[in-house]
This record gives C-alpha cells, sequence and structure tokens, in this order.
C-alpha cells in the first residue's frame, strides 16, 4: 500500500472554490499523504529494484512516479482520456514512453516519445454480424426484429440520464426496446416508479457479458468514460454520449469532442435532458435514419484498436531494453 491523496478541483468552478474549508483541509491533508507516499514508495523501489514503472494516471501514481524519478528508473505512462490528467501532466517530463488512448493531436506531449496506442479492452468487444445481433437480442428477452436501446451511465448510473429515460419510456417504447442500466443506487426508486411492459428491461448492474448486451443495441446512450467510448467504437456501435460536465477537468467534454469531431457519436448537454421527451425525440431521430446510423457506426469504429494492450506492452518492454543496453 502507498499513501497517496488528490488535489480536488471540480470543472466549472472557480480558484476562490479551492479556499472553502471543506476543500482546502483535505487537499493540505493529502499533501502530507503525497510526501509520506513518496518515502514509503523510494524504499519499495529500492527493495524491488524494477526494470521499468509503468502507471496510469491516478493520483496514487504521482509519488511513485517522483520515486522512480529519483532512483533514475525509466518511467511509461498510459492516458486513457483525451486530456491528460494532472498526474501525467507532472509526470509526462521524465517518462521514457508515454502511451495515449486518442489520437495524438489532443494531447500536448512530446512526439518523440508519445505513441497512439489506444485502450486495452476484452475481446469480446468486436463487430458482430446483423444475425449475430438478433441472437444477442432474443437471448436477452427482446424482440429480436425491433430495434433496441441500450441506456448506461456507468457502474454507477447517471441520475440525471436514468431520470430522462423513465420520463420518456412511454414514448420510446412505441419505436423501440429499451434496456437501461440504472446502477445500484438508482435500480429500487426506478423500479417502484416503472411497471413491466412489452420491451422494457431494467437492470442494477451487469457483471457478466456488457460485450453482448452493447452488441445487441441498434443505439447506446452512455456517458463518455474513455474505456466505456473505445468498447463502444470497437462494437462500431451508433451512441448517444451525454458527458458528465462537473467531473474533474471536464475530461468527459474532452473525450466527447474527439468523437463528435469526427461524427462518431451524436453528443447531448446534460442540460438537455431536462426538456420533457428530448432524449426520446433524438433516439427516435436517429432511429429514422438508418444511413446516419451507419455512418456514426463506422466512424467509430476508426477509434478501434484492437492491439492496444500488445502495442502498450511493447512500449513497456522497449523501455526496459533500452535502460539495459
Amino acid at each position: 500500500m502507498i499513501y497517496s491523496g488528490k488535489l480536488r478541483r471540480y470543472h466549472g468552478l472557480g480558484k476562490f472554490h479551492m479556499l472553502r474549508p471543506s476543500i482546502l483541509f483535505p487537499n493540505i491533508i493529502d499533501l502530507v499523504k503525497v510526501s509520506g507516499g513518496f518515502i514509503q514508495s523510494v524504499f519499495k523501489l529500492i527493495k524491488l529494484r524494477p526494470d521499468v514503472v509503468f502507471m496510469k494516471g491516478g493520483y496514487v501514481c504521482l509519488p511513485v512516479g517522483y520515486a522512480a524519478r529519483l532512483l533514475r528508473i525509466p518511467m511509461v505512462i498510459h492516458d486513457s482520456d483525451a486530456h491528460p490528467g494532472l498526474t501525467n501532466r507532472l509526470l509526462a517530463p521524465f517518462a521514457v514512453k508515454i502511451g495515449t488512448g486518442a489520437p495524438l493531436k489532443y494531447y500536448n506531449y512530446p512526439k518523440d516519445k508519445a505513441v497512439y496506442v489506444g485502450i486495452p479492452i476484452a475481446e469480446d468487444f468486436k463487430v458482430y454480424s446483423k444475425e449475430q445481433q438478433k441472437v444477442f437480442k432474443h437471448e436477452l428477452g427482446f424482440d429480436r426484429d425491433r430495434p433496441l436501446v441500450v441506456v448506461t451511465g456507468g457502474g454507477l448510473g447517471a441520475t440525471r440520464i436514468n431520470e430522462a429515460v423513465v420520463r420518456d419510456r412511454t414514448q420510446l417504447l412505441q419505436c423501440t426496446s429499451v434496456f437501461l442500466i440504472s446502477g445500484q443506487g438508482s435500480y429500487d426508486d426506478i423500479a417502484s416508479k416503472t411497471r413491466p411492459m412489452k420491451g422494457w428491461r431494467l437492470e442494477p448492474f451487469i457483471s457478466e457479458n456488457m460485450a453482448m448486451v452493447l452488441a445487441a443495441a441498434d443505439i447506446v446512450v452512455a456517458r463518455a468514460g474513455a474505456t466505456t467510448l473505445l468498447e463502444l467504437a470497437a462494437l462500431n456501435k451508433p451512441t448517444i454520449i451525454i458527458p458528465n460536465g462537473m467531473l474533474t477537468a471536464g475530461h468527459q467534454l474532452k473525450n466527447a469532442k474527439v468523437y463528435q469531431d469526427n461524427f462518431a457519436a451524436i453528443i447531448m448537454k446534460e442540460d438537455e435532458l431536462a426538456s420533457q421527451g428530448a432524449l426520446a425525440r433524438k433516439i427516435k431521430d436517429l432511429l429514422s435514419a438508418p444511413k446516419i446510423l451507419s455512418e456514426l457506426g463506422k466512424n467509430f469504429g476508426k477509434f478501434a484498436r484492437p492491439d492496444a494492450a500488445k502495442e502498450m506492452a511493447e512500449l513497456v518492454l522497449s523501455a526496459a531494453k533500452e535502460a539495459r543496453d
């Protein structure tokens, strides 16, 4: 275990908010933890003496990265989001190799050591045939010949997206089946408000076969988490992205922009969900435009990087080899 801490920053809030006691004091405490984590990391790395240190950019990586720098151990980092996190921005000058989840033009990393590798995902996220898609719909309990919309807000769900789906449910079910993955925290409340209807399925969480669930969909509604988006790209799945604009540094907004710039997904602002029927109208418009749906899926698929894990591993191994040489 390594002691660490994070710098509490919230997108859209001014710098003076950092002086609030509820933010300032935890930040000071975590600074002390980072200092302790740095000392821990130095001793652990001296004991282990690795050939290379690989880090993904979470705040726990910061003290380890600085310890690796002090001990002159080569460092390799990977950035999933289109906007580099604070930890990776601080460690990038010392890294010998950098892998990115999005094309290099979205980063300020030095081009001589940055490589666009994508994000490693499970092998079952891949393109399936129309017939396989119909089989998946049937296995999930839906009409195999009816469009299916899968809505997911991530592991914790997304309250405003859930509310919009429940509010527009009757309108949506007139033209499509709907599979809402609500998140554990919202499931009981939604289940109490929604009676069973044909073409409707509600689950709190999917622990297995998520690739099959997403592959069954004709449209997916999702947040802008970097890994989820690359999974959907690998499936060539037409997607409506609703980024969470309040997360640190607005990284979901920047993730979504990558695909919006390339007409690879439809972007909805969270504020739009407050309008009665807005989500249903967006979905119905897409379902009525098969050529646009097809183009969205193909453009999204251009971002798929099936060899991401292999390429990232090769970067790490090459850094270790260069250090030995």
